[in-house]
């Protein structure tokens, strides 16, 4: 098989078992992929920027435990890459153990460290004495409890067959509903084309602390009717009190609003990472307010110009 022949590789969180690989599953592309998986984040995100891999898969926040620290430290400070593509994947876990393994005989239970909180008050009210042990991912404390390490594992039921387990418990949870947001990476590239129902995420970097600093980077969002969906504050790693500002909000970067808050985060920040303009999840169309539609700007544009000029205008 020629390399132009050869199907696309995607990367994602291994081993295989993994909610990250059960979301990738969903992404467009994947099924006449070659899904390859990787022992942790940073090795996922290493490999798509050496070329390794055409896409890269990550959970990015989860609905119960809050954002992933280990994605976003990785986007907003390690060499650049891109979101193309997000997709929410409800998670309930099943406790997974070798066949025969009764509630009595359970010592120890491995998870990834995000799962063990969802499913505290489940694990105090039936395993009690057990230790949680933490694991890369939730396959890979499958595969240490098919190994013997372990008496349990927190993980997706759809693991079992693959390690050879059985399902003594399922629909794990402390809170129903929950929901992990994953996204799809690529190295930089033109951003999908806007569809009406879109999500840019960038990072700030404030460059001298002050009073107001947060506020100024909030009003350029605020003054063009843009919604934010998600910030989250993040040492840079440059000393005590200096932070970077994750941001998610509605909105394409082709859009006239998009496009003037970003230029106004460059204008008061020290740094912007552009992180990625890409269809939302949920669908969800975004309320745009009087004044900020691009007709608007169009229009604003032509006025400014028309004073400029000493051309007519109203």
């Amino acid at each position: 098989m020629t390399a132009e022949n050869r199907p696309a590789r995607y990367a994602f969180l291994g081993p295989r078992g993994t909610f990250t690989e059960a979301a990738l599953l969903t992404f467009p592309g994947a099924a006449d992929a070659e899904l390859v998986p990787y022992a942790t984040v940073p090795a996922v995100l290493d490999a798509l920027r050496r070329g390794d891999a055409y896409t890269a898969v990550v959970a990015l926040e989860n609905s119960v435990e809050g954002s992933v620290p280990t994605t976003l430290d990785e986007l907003a400070t390690g060499e650049p890459l891109q979101i193309v593509g997000e997709i929410h994947l409800p998670v309930s876990f099943a406790l997974l153990v070798r066949p025969g393994t009764a509630l009595a005989d359970i010592k120890t239970v491995a998870s990834h460290p995000i799962a063990q909180p969802q499913c505290r008050r489940w694990l105090a009210g039936n395993v009690p004495d057990a230790e949680w042990r933490a694991a890369t991912s939730n396959a890979e404390a499958a595969q240490h409890v098919a190994d013997g390490h372990y008496d349990a594992a927190l993980a997706g039921s759809f693991a079992a067959a693959r390690y050879g387990l059985s399902v003594l418990a399922e629909d794990i949870h402390d809170v129903s509903d929950a929901v992990t947001r994953f996204v799809a990476l690529h190295r930089p590239c033109t951003p999908p084309a806007p569809t009406g129902m879109d999500k840019t995420t960038v990072v700030a970097f404030i460059g001298e602390d002050h009073p107001g600093a947060l506020l100024e980077i909030l009003t350029e969002f605020s003054v063009r009717g843009i919604n934010l969906t998600l910030i989250q504050s993040r040492p840079t790693g440059a000393g005590l009190g200096s932070y970077l500002f994750w941001m998610d909000f509605e909105g394409h970067v082709a859009d006239a609003r998009v496009g003037e808050a970003l230029m106004g985060l460059r204008r008061v920040c020290s740094d912007v990472r552009f992180v990625g303009s890409y269809p939302r999840a949920d669908q969800v169309r975004p309320e745009i307010r009087r004044g900020t539609h691009d007709d608007d700007f169009t229009e604003a544009a032509a006025w400014l110009d028309a004073v400029r000029t000493g051309s007519p205008h109203s």
